[in-house]
């Protein structure tokens, strides 16, 4: 009987010393863990930090174990990358890369991943296709997308919809090889008319460095008056071709698997760049929710602090009050 005459006592005295404010209870179970404390609801607010930090945990896990995926599909695929970069380099030594050589018909074909969560390397390549497009673009000049990835596909349909002629999605569930990236370069110059194929990708370099680049396949009749004008295609005709094929067969075969070398790289770097970008982006929210996870403990620790400072502040005060 004296224990609970105490308590009641203790809550009647010292009911002024823990808020000043009337509490209004539905407010206060919504509120902020922060103001709930100066309303002097204690044990909802260490229960909303407890839950808060139980989520953070979690988040961390996931992110843990993304960078983990991230690096294993990284090894994977940087060998195969670094080794198709073989490929195209011959095409460029013999028929060259000129970005700057005036067509009518550009395509303009935008490499992007699937999935999000890695950095801003899709933004990277979709304002560099944009770019290439308005510098593409007059009165006797036309450009076309086709595009490669969801992502770039989100973006593009917004304000582009009418320029695009040609979506790929989902190319990367299952392993890249080259007979897929063959038949995908086959399809895409069936079903477009150009002048110059302009491939926007992402170079790997390294896990935190990726270079937007831009690689540019000419048609053969666009290579064949460049030859005839001079400059560096001009050197073609110093070679010799055995056979019964023409000139212009030569090139239409050496376009087509030029296009399609240049795709198997530009895809395998992308990929590479996108697990690198990957890796990056879920390390930093790893140790962002690390940062975090600090500070709300420290603010849990304040609060159970507090709470148990004031339950005894009541006990005495209540005390002090029966004494008097």
């Amino acid at each position: 009987m004296a224990m609970a005459a105490l308590r009641r006592e203790g809550r009647r005295f010292a009911a002024p010393l823990i808020s000043n404010n009337p509490i209004n209870p539905f407010r206060s179970s919504f509120a902020p863990a922060e103001e709930q404390a100066l309303l002097g609801v204690r044990s909802i607010s260490t229960q909303i930090v407890r839950n808060r930090m139980r989520s953070v945990k979690n988040i961390q896990k996931i992110t843990k174990a993304m960078k983990m995926v991230a690096a294993s599909k990284l090894r994977a695929i940087q060998t195969r990358a670094e080794n198709s970069r073989g490929l195209w380099q011959p095409f460029t030594a013999l028929l060259g890369d000129t970005p700057s050589v005036d067509v009518k018909k550009n395509v303009i074909v935008t490499i992007t991943s699937d999935k999000g969560l890695c950095g801003g390397i899709n933004s990277t390549s979709v304002k560099i296709s944009r770019g290439l497009r308005k510098l593409n673009s007059g009165p006797d000049q036309e450009s076309k997308y086709v595009i490669l990835g969801e992502k770039a596909k989100a973006q593009l349909v917004r304000d582009s919809k009418k320029h695009i002629e040609l979506i790929i999605t989902e190319l990367q569930k299952n392993p890249l090889n080259y007979t897929q990236v063959s038949v995908l370069a086959d399809d895409i110059l069936k079903n477009v008319e150009y002048d110059a194929l302009r491939i926007v990708f992402n170079k790997f370099q390294s896990v935190v460095s990726f270079l937007p680049t831009t690689a540019t396949v000419l048609s053969p009749e666009v290579v064949e008056r460049e030859a005839e004008s001079g400059g560096k295609l001009g050197e073609l005709d110093s070679y010799e071709i055995e056979g019964g094929e023409t000139k212009s067969e030569v090139l239409q075969n050496l376009t087509e698997f030029q296009f399609s070398c240049v795709m198997f790289n530009a895809v395998l770097e992308n990929a590479c760049s996108e697990q690198g970008a990957r890796m990056s982006a879920m390390d930093s929210s790893s140790r962002n929710a690390g940062d975090m996870l600090d500070r709300l403990t420290l603010a849990y620790n304040r609060t159970r602090q507090a709470s148990i400072t004031t339950e005894l502040i009541e006990i005495i005060s209540g005390a002090s009050a029966l004494q008097g």
